[in-house]
């Protein structure tokens, strides 16, 4: 409950000084105080049109992960086991979050996107999740089922949201 209203919060609050100072966001890399992370442990994203996260520096550290699915490496190897692609999902938001010099506990909001979802996988991401977060630092969450993802063979995706005290 608390990190939805920290997480409801700061989107107010950040929509409230922007518009009060009428600053109008045309590109995230022109905020002051922004950095992207394409940690060099996972493959270049630029070429597809996005970065792995954005930093931004203000009263807090805000993540924005972008979705981290089950391939690995450079080169984005995926398992063909559901289990397999969401332990390395999990694994590549740690590296980005790391990147950021942030960690599982800072992540107030994630969304899953998971291919022909059924009560199996979810017992399994379940399962995963509570390896990562105690019970009592759950970020909130959104799951929507897929038909399919990027890639014909990813079958699990999750992006985040961080926030830290600064």
């Amino acid at each position: 409950m608390m990190k939805f209203f920290l997480t409801s919060l700061l989107t107010l609050s950040f929509h409230f000084v922007f518009s009060q100072n009428n600053v109008k966001i045309q590109n995230p890399s022109s905020i002051k105080n922004s950095q992207f992370q394409n940690p060099s442990e996972l493959f270049d994203p630029r070429p597809y049109g996005f970065n792995h996260s954005i930093t931004i520096d203000s009263p807090l550290k805000i993540c924005y992960v972008s979705g981290q699915s089950g391939g690995t490496g450079k080169d984005h190897i995926l398992s063909s086991d559901f289990r397999t692609q969401v332990v390395d999902a999990l694994n590549n938001l740690k590296i980005v979050l790391k990147q950021n010099s942030m960690q599982y506990t800072d992540v107030v909001k994630i969304t899953l996107l998971i291919v022909d979802h059924n009560q199996e996988k979810l017992e399994i991401w379940t399962e995963e999740a509570k390896k990562v977060w105690q019970s009592s630092n759950l970020p909130t969450s959104t799951l929507i089922p897929v038909n399919q993802l990027a890639l014909p063979s990813m079958m699990f995706e999750i992006d985040a949201v961080a926030i830290q005290k600064m």
